[in-house]
């Protein structure tokens, strides 16, 4: 399959799957730029009442789905260290075990059972709500400094982006493995 087919199918499989998010998630998914493909979705843990919410903004690469992830941002105040990584490391192990297919829905999934979980440890852990849960100075100097994670790493630029590309052809150009962190 030549590259222009195969952008064209991959840019119908886009509209296919933006159209269906549409439909599926409402006034949540938000059209950023559709020009440029980029997206935007607010994701709760309770549609009723939600009490620990992220916003998952993605641009969508030509060759996504076919041999390209999205690219991706999770925007919340609250989210960070450990919990971040976590929740970057599930979507990006979503995307390896989905080569080629179209794998936003699963990133929201995942993204709601993450906050559907962390709300429901936290209110049975001290029964503080995550956007109200305050940390107090003796929890934070348990930090160390060289603990806290370089949140540089989490952003994908587009020239970063093709270390996340998987041939259809499965090989790549080095045989050469990439450290798993």
């Amino acid at each position: 399959m030549d590259t222009i087919t195969e952008n064209g199918g991959d840019l119908q499989r886009q509209v296919e799957e933006i159209e269906a998010l549409s439909s599926i998630y409402g006034e949540e998914w938000c059209v950023i730029d559709e020009a440029s493909r980029v997206f935007c979705i607010k994701i709760s843990d309770d549609i009723s009442e939600p009490k620990c919410s992220v916003c998952l903004q993605v641009i969508l690469p030509e060759d996504y789905p076919s041999s390209s992830p999205p690219i991706y941002q999770i925007n919340a105040a609250w989210l960070r260290g450990p919990d971040r990584i976590t929740l970057s490391n599930s979507l990006e192990e979503l995307y390896l075990e989905n080569p080629g297919e179209s794998i936003l829905y699963l990133w929201v999934e995942k993204i709601r059972e993450f906050l559907v979980d962390r709300s429901q440890n936290a209110n049975t852990v001290d029964g503080l709500e995550p956007r109200h849960a305050k940390m107090t100075e003796e929890q934070d100097d348990d930090w160390d400094e060289g603990e806290i994670p370089d949140y540089g790493i989490l952003r994908l630029s587009s020239e970063q982006a093709h270390l996340f590309s998987i041939s259809s052809a499965g090989t790549s150009d080095s045989d050469e493995e990439l450290p798993r962190d």
